[in-house]
C-alpha cells in the first residue's frame, strides 16, 4: 500500500500531512497561507520532494478552501467533515461530540448514529479570525492573550457574534480601567458561548468531546473555557495531540479510497494552478492620473487652522481631550483657534497612562510662558480622564465635533465622522444638531475595518491606504460585514485581483456602508449642501475620494480630520472663560498614580461590574455603574413609567385570592406576558389555582436555557424565555401555561393588530426545543382574548377537559380576567398622566420610551430608564399614550399591536413640546426594521428629534449614553434658539 497525503486548506492556515501503511505519522506541518493556500501549499510539497519523488502516493485534498484548489488542480477532494470523521473514528473511537474551529469557521460534529454537523454560517465570531482580531484590539499577540486569559480574576459578558460587537464591549472595559487579564479570559469565554449557542441549536453536548482545530490546539486559556463551561473532566474533553491537523489526518486516511498516482505529477499539477485565474469584478479609478490626484489634494490641504510655534509662543492656551474608543487624541489651542501642540494615537487599552504622559510634555514645551486657563474632555474615556486630572468639563462627543466643524465651515449642515470604530452622523438645523446617526453593531465603514486588512496583509494602513488611489480597477467587494468581507477579499486575491485593486475596493466599500447603512440616504442631497468630515478614517485619501464621488460633490475635510473631537472640546474649554484651571499641575503630575481593579456591586439586580479606579492621593472613581448607589447616592427617583409596570406585575406574585387546590400554575414571565399577565393572573387565581411567576430575567437565568435555544438570530427576550421555562419545571409546577395567540387586543389604531411571529407562537418552539417541559404538562393552546364571547367558550371547554372544571365556573374567571386587564390598562394611563402632570410641575423634560411590554424587563433593557431618569427626564411608555391619537394611515402595513402603539405615542409627541421619543429596539427584530424607518419619518416630519436604542444581550451602556447626552444636547440646544 502506498503513502498516503492529506492536504487540509482551511480559510487561514494549511495543513500537510504523510501518513505511511500502518497509519503513522511520517510528516505533518500547520502554517498561515496569508491568502496564498496554493502557493503555500506548493512550498510544504516541495520542502518533502526529496522524501517522495519518484514514488506512487495518494493525495486528498479538504478543507474549507480546499475546493477550489483541488478543482484548478484536478486533484480529489473530500468533504471536511468526512475527513474529521474518519480520522476520530480511527484514533479516538467511542467519541459523542467533536468541537473544531479554524480561522473563519466552526463547527460541531454530533457522533452516534448518522453523522450530524453544525457549522457557522455567515460570521466568523468566535473562531481563529476573532481571536486575532480581539488580540490586535489589546496590542497583543495571541499567544500573550493566552498567557494573559490564564490569570484571569472574572469574567465579563462580551458578545463574540461579531468581532465588531465584541469590540464595542471591550473597549469601555478597557478604557474604565478593566484588567487585560480578565478581559482575555472573556474574550475565550465569549467564543465557547457563541460555539455553544450558536451550533449546538437545542443539542446537548455530552459524553466524551474531542476539541480539534488550531485555537483549540494552541490556546490553553480558551480549553480551560470550554472545559469548565461544558463541566467536563479529564476522560471527557479529549485534546488529541495533532488536533491542529486532524483533518489532514483524516484526508489522508481517506485517500486510501482513490486512485495512486506519481508524487512528481500531483506536485506538477498543484504548481499549474497557482496561475489559475477567475473573474474580478470591477469599478471605475479613483482618480485616472497623478495630476487629478493633485488637484484633489490642493483642495484639502486649504482647510487648516494657523500653525503657531509652541517654542515662541507666549500667552494663554487651552486645552482639548478626545479619549475615543481606540484612539486618544489632544489639541492645545490659542484664542484663534491656533494649534500649539497636537497628539493623536492608539491608546493601547490605557488612556490614562497616555494623557499622563502627553500632559507632562505640554507643561514641559509650555514653561513658564504659557498659561492653560481651560480643559475640557470628550470621548469614551471621558469620565476617567476628567476624573484622573481635573479637567474643567466634559462634553458628549457630538457637541464637540459639531464646534470644530463649525470653526472650519460656518454654514455646515452635515457632519459626517469616522473613527476606528464609530461612525457618527449628524445633520445641523438653524445651527443646532438636531438628528443623530450611529452606527449600531457593524463597523464594516470603519477605520479599524480597512486596519484589519491591512494588517492581514502584512502592510501598516498608511501604505495600504495609499496604495489604492491610482489603482485602474478598484474590486467591487459590495458593502458587508467585516469577515464576510474577508472572503470577498480572499476570493478576489484568489481570481487574481492586486493589492492595489483591493486596496481601493475596501474604501469605496466603506463609503457604501456608511451613506446605504448608517445615514441609509436615498441621495445625496438627504445629507445636506455642507458637509465636513472627520475622523481618522478621512485621512484616508482614497476614502474621502470614494465619499465624494459616491455623492457627487465636494465636501469640506480640515487638515486636522483625525483630531477634531479634541479641537472641538479646546473651543469648549476656551469658551468657558475660567480665570484659573482646575487641570493638575506639573508638580501634581510627578506625584500622580492610578491603579484599577474591578468588583461586582451587589446593591440592586443590576449586579453591574464596576472599575475602581484609585487615584494619588486617595482619589476614587467609579466606573460601569448604571446608577448611583455604588457612589453612595439613592437613585434618582424620577417617575419612570418602565419601572413603575415592572414592579406592579412583579407585585401579583404571592398575591391574588387562589387557595391553590387546584395546584400551582407557573407563569413564564417574559414576551407577551408582560402584556397579559394581568389577565391570566386573574383569570387562574379565579379559578383557585396558586400562580407560580418564573424568577425575575437574569444573565443566568439565560444561560441556564441557553443549551436550548435552536436559532442564534432570534431576539434576546425569546431567548431568555428557555430559562423562564426551565426555572419554573426546577420550581416543581403542576402545569406551566403558555398560550400561542396569533392576535392581540384590538384597539383600534392599526389595520390589524397581530402579534409578532415570535411572540405569537414561541410557545411552540419552546415545546419542541426544551426537554425539560417533558417533566411538567405544557399547556399552549391557541387562544384569541380580543374575541370575547368566543374565548369564554373555547377556553371552559378546555379548563373542562383538562382540569374538570365546570364551564360556568371558568366564564365566570374570564369576565374577571376582562376587568383586571382592563383595570391595569386604565391604571398604565392614569400613571402616565400624573407623571406627565410632575414633569410639568417640576419643568421637566420628558422622554417617551416607545418599544414592546417586555422591554421593561431589566435585564432587556440593561437598566436604561435609569440611565435616562438620572439625567433629569421624566420618563413614560408608549401605551400611556397611544390612546390619545385615532386611527390613520400609515405608509407602512400597520399590522402589529405594539407598533401601532409606538406610531400613536410618536403622533401625540409632536404636539407637545415638552416630550420626545427614544425608541427601544431589540437586535434580531425582523418587524422593527420597517417600524424603525416609519417612526424616523413620523417624528422628522412632526419637528421632532429621532434617536433610537439597540439593544441586546450584552449590557455596556457606552453607546446609549452617547445618544441620550446627544439627545440633551439638540433639546438644550433648540431651547436657546427657539427661546
Amino acid at each position: 500500500m502506498s503513502l498516503r497525503i492529506g492536504i487540509d486548506i482551511g480559510s487561514t492556515t494549511v495543513k500537510v500531512v504523510v501518513l505511511d501503511e500502518q497509519n503513522k505519522l511520517l510528516f505533518r506541518s500547520y502554517e498561515r497561507h496569508y491568502s496564498k493556500a496554493r502557493e503555500r501549499s506548493v512550498e510544504t510539497l516541495r520542502s518533502i520532494r526529496d522524501k517522495l519523488a519518484g514514488q506512487q502516493v495518494r493525495m486528498v485534498i479538504t478543507g474549507s478552501a480546499g475546493l477550489g484548489v483541488a478543482k484548478a488542480a484536478g486533484i480529489d477532494f473530500v468533504q471536511e467533515v468526512y475527513a474529521t470523521a474518519a480520522a476520530v473514528n480511527q484514533y479516538i473511537p467511542g467519541t459523542d461530540a467533536v468541537i473544531e474551529l479554524g480561522g473563519e469557521d466552526a463547527k460541531i460534529i454530533f457522533f452516534g448514529g448518522a453523522l450530524e454537523e453544525r457549522m457557522n454560517g455567515s460570521c466568523a465570531g468566535g473562531t481563529g479570525a476573532f481571536i486575532d482580531q480581539m488580540a490586535t484590539l489589546m496590542n497583543v499577540s495571541v499567544n500573550e492573550l493566552d498567557a494573559l486569559s490564564l490569570k484571569h480574576e472574572k469574567i465579563y459578558p462580551i458578545a463574540s457574534r461579531c468581532g465588531v460587537f465584541a469590540k464595542s464591549d471591550i473597549q469601555p472595559i478597557l478604557n474604565q480601567g478593566g484588567r487585560k487579564e480578565d478581559v482575555a479570559a472573556s474574550i475565550f469565554q465569549a467564543v465557547v458561548d457563541q460555539t455553544v449557542a450558536g451550533l449546538t441549536q437545542g443539542r446537548q453536548l455530552k459524553g466524551k468531546i474531542v476539541f480539534l482545530g488550531g485555537p483549540l490546539h494552541f490556546l490553553m486559556g480558551l480549553r480551560e473555557r470550554f472545559v469548565e463551561t461544558l463541566q467536563l473532566d479529564g476522560e471527557h474533553a479529549i485534546f488529541p495531540e495533532d488536533g491542529d491537523c486532524f483533518a489532514g489526518i483524516g484526508a489522508a486516511l481517506c485517500a486510501s479510497d482513490y486512485a495512486e498516482h506519481p508524487f512528481d505529477a500531483l506536485l506538477k499539477k498543484l504548481e499549474e494552478s497557482v496561475d489559475h485565474v477567475g473573474l474580478v469584478d470591477t469599478m471605475p479609478p479613483l482618480f485616472t492620473d497623478p495630476a487629478e490626484y493633485d488637484a484633489f489634494l490642493a483642495r484639502h490641504n486649504a482647510m487648516h487652522p494657523p500653525e503657531v510655534d509652541v517654542s515662541a509662543y507666549t500667552g494663554d492656551a487651552w486645552l482639548g481631550i478626545d479619549a475615543g474608543s481606540t484612539t486618544t487624541k489632544m489639541a492645545l489651542i490659542t484664542n484663534d483657534g491656533g494649534l500649539l501642540y497636537t497628539y493623536y494615537h492608539s491608546n493601547l487599552g490605557n488612556p490614562v497612562a497616555i494623557v499622563l504622559e502627553q500632559l507632562k510634555e505640554i507643561y514641559r514645551l509650555c514653561g513658564n510662558r504659557i498659561a492653560i486657563r481651560g480643559a475640557a474632555v470628550t470621548g469614551y474615556g471621558e469620565d476617567l480622564i476628567k476624573n484622573a486630572f481635573s479637567c474643567d468639563a466634559g462634553l458628549v462627543e457630538t457637541v464637540a465635533h459639531y464646534n470644530a466643524a463649525r470653526h472650519f465651515n460656518p454654514d455646515v449642515d452635515f457632519i459626517i465622522d469616522i473613527g476606528g470604530q464609530d461612525m457618527k452622523c449628524f445633520k445641523v438645523r438653524n445651527g443646532a444638531v438636531d438628528s443623530i446617526l450611529l452606527n449600531e453593531a457593524c463597523s464594516s465603514g470603519c477605520g479599524s475595518f480597512i486596519e484589519t486588512f491591512a494588517k492581514a496583509l502584512g502592510y501598516n494602513i498608511a501604505e495600504f491606504a495609499k496604495l489604492g488611489l491610482l489603482a485602474q480597477h478598484p474590486v467591487n467587494l459590495g458593502s458587508r460585514c467585516t469577515v464576510f468581507m474577508n472572503s470577498s477579499v480572499k476570493q478576489a486575491q484568489k481570481d487574481g485581483a492586486s493589492v492595489e485593486d483591493i486596496s481601493a475596493g475596501l474604501s469605496i466599500s466603506i463609503v457604501k456602508n456608511a451613506v446605504y447603512k448608517v445615514i441609509r440616504a436615498a441621495s445625496a442631497d438627504d445629507l445636506g449642501r455642507h458637509i465636513v468630515v472627520q475622523g481618522g478614517t478621512f485621512h484616508n485619501d482614497a476614502v474621502l475620494r470614494a465619499f465624494e464621488q459616491e455623492l457627487g460633490r465636494d465636501v469640506t475635510r480640515p487638515t486636522i480630520a483625525g483630531i477634531m473631537g479634541a479641537f472641538g472640546a479646546a473651543l469648549a474649554a476656551r469658551d468657558l472663560r475660567l480665570d484659573k484651571s482646575a487641570l493638575l499641575d506639573a508638580q501634581a503630575l510627578e506625584t500622580f498614580s492610578h491603579t484599577a481593579r474591578p468588583v461586582t456591586c451587589n446593591l440592586c439586580t443590576n449586579h453591574c461590574s464596576l472599575t475602581v479606579n484609585t487615584f494619588d492621593g486617595g482619589r476614587r472613581f467609579l466606573s460601569g455603574n448604571r446608577c448611583s448607589r455604588p457612589l453612595g447616592k439613592e437613585k434618582a427617583e424620577n417617575p419612570d413609567l418602565m419601572n413603575y409596570k415592572y414592579k406592579k406585575l412583579r407585585a401579583m406574585q404571592g398575591k391574588g385570592n387562589g387557595s391553590g387546590v387546584r395546584g400551582r400554575i407557573g407563569i413564564p414571565f417574559g414576551l407577551n406576558m408582560y402584556e397579559n399577565l394581568p389577565f391570566w393572573f386573574a383569570f387562574f387565581t379565579r379559578l383557585n389555582f396558586e400562580v407560580v411567576l418564573s424568577p425575575e430575567s437574569s444573565r443566568k437565568l439565560y444561560l441556564k436555557g441557553q443549551h436550548t435555544i435552536p436559532s442564534d438570530t432570534v431576539c434576546y427576550p425569546a431567548k431568555l424565555l428557555h430559562g423562564h421555562v426551565e426555572a419554573l419545571v426546577d420550581a416543581g409546577v403542576d402545569a406551566v401555561w403558555y398560550p400561542c395567540m396569533s392576535y392581540n387586543n384590538d384597539e383600534g389604531i392599526g389595520d390589524n393588530h397581530y402579534n409578532c411571529p415570535v411572540v405569537a407562537y414561541y410557545p411552540e418552539l419552546l415545546a419542541a426545543n426544551v426537554p425539560a417541559l417533558k417533566q411538567t404538562r405544557f399547556l399552549d393552546p391557541y387562544v384569541g382574548l380580543w374575541r370575547h364571547k368566543d374565548f369564554e367558550k373555547r377556553v371552559a371547554q378546555m379548563m373542562y377537559d383538562t382540569f374538570d372544571i365546570p364551564k360556568r365556573e371558568t366564564a365566570a374567571a374570564a369576565r374577571a380576567a376582562y376587568e383586571a386587564y382592563d383595570a391595569y390598562v386604565h391604571d398604565v394611563r392614569e400613571t402616565g398622566k400624573q407623571y406627565i402632570a410632575y414633569a410639568r410641575a417640576h419643568d421637566m423634560p420628558i422622554i417617551v420610551a416607545c418599544g414592546r411590554p417586555y422591554h421593561i424587563d431589566p435585564e432587556i433593557n440593561h437598566g436604561i430608564n435609569d440611565l435616562i431618569t438620572s439625567f433629569g427626564f421624566v420618563l413614560v411608555t408608549e401605551d400611556a399614550l397611544s390612546y390619545l391619537e385615532g386611527y390613520a394611515p400609515r405608509k407602512v402595513l400597520n399590522q402589529w399591536t405594539f407598533q401601532s402603539r409606538m406610531y400613536n405615542a410618536a403622533r401625540y409627541v409632536c404636539t407637545q413640546p415638552d416630550m420626545q421619543v427614544v425608541q427601544l429596539v431589540s437586535f434580531g427584530c425582523g418587524t422593527d426594521a420597517i417600524t424603525t424607518d416609519e417612526m424616523r419619518s413620523i417624528l422628522e416630519n412632526g419637528g421632532k428629534l429621532y434617536t433610537q436604542l439597540k439593544i441586546d444581550d450584552i449590557s455596556n451602556l457606552g453607546a446609549v449614553k452617547i445618544r441620550v447626552r446627544s439627545l440633551m444636547a439638540a433639546m438644550d440646544a433648540r431651547k436657546h434658539r427657539d427661546g
